[in-house]
């Protein structure tokens, strides 16, 4: 009797292209909901640090205070680390089922957002690593007040701190790749074929990708050139 080992389905193909397409929804809602809260920084300091108070006591009195911010980020370091490990493990079978590299490719294999999607990604977690300890616990802030979090963003991005809106820009600057590239292949992956279809969808992501990047790019360039102080 010959005992025949099946594959978990979450494992195959399909399935860690469902965590990839799962993950990657998660993280896109949280990037569009922080870039709007973000922007309430126009609103003025008491606007934006009763916004930040606010998302500290969400669920209260059901969950202690700040419960709510340590879960979501929980969330969103299992989605980041599910949507790291299957793009891996799906670039690295894809590696090994095609051992020969091809003579000729089509150009959309070979576009600047293709070619840096891994590397990328690792500047992505980097920036997300450094910007948790500067604006959420506040260790690499040169303020590092929680009571004031509109403080801190002015202090993060002051004129003399230039490097740090260099290093902002370059993440989300590649985030903005990164995103155009995967909203492009997801719409490919939905069945979207034909070539009219796949010009408007590669328009579709250029024109999120962009609007997301000058959405969070608008801040710390707000704070370098002293429109927000």
């Amino acid at each position: 009797m010959v005992i025949t080992k099946t594959r978990s389905p979450i494992r195959s193909n399909i399935g860690l292209k469902a965590v990839m397409a799962v993950t990657g929804i998660l993280l896109v809602l949280f990037l569009i909901l922080h870039m709007l809260g973000n922007l309430k920084v126009f609103t003025g300091e008491t606007s934006f640090d009763h916004y930040a108070h606010w998302l500290r006591d969400i669920g209260t009195p059901l969950l202690p205070s700040t419960w709510y911010l340590w879960i979501q980020r929980t969330v969103l370091v299992a989605a980041v680390l599910g949507h790291i490990g299957s793009a891996t493990v799906l670039a690295m079978r894809s590696r090994a089922a095609r051992p020969v590299a091809y003579a000729h490719r089509r150009k959309v294999h070979v576009n600047y957002a293709a070619r840096t999607m891994r590397w990328g990604g690792v500047i992505i977690l980097l920036f997300v690593i450094y910007h948790i300890l500067d604006l959420t616990t506040g260790h690499l802030n040169p303020q590092g007040d929680p009571s004031n979090p509109y403080g801190n963003v002015v202090a993060d991005f002051a004129p003399e701190r230039w490097y740090v809106t260099l290093f902002y820009t370059l993440a989300v600057v590649t985030l903005g790749f990164h995103l155009r590239h995967g909203a492009a292949s997801a719409f490919r992956s939905l069945g979207q074929q034909t070539p009219k279809g796949e010009q408007r969808a590669r328009a579709a992501a250029l024109v999120f990708a962009v609007v997301l990047c000058a959405g969070y790019l608008v801040v710390p360039f707000a704070v370098l050139t002293g429109l927000v102080a």
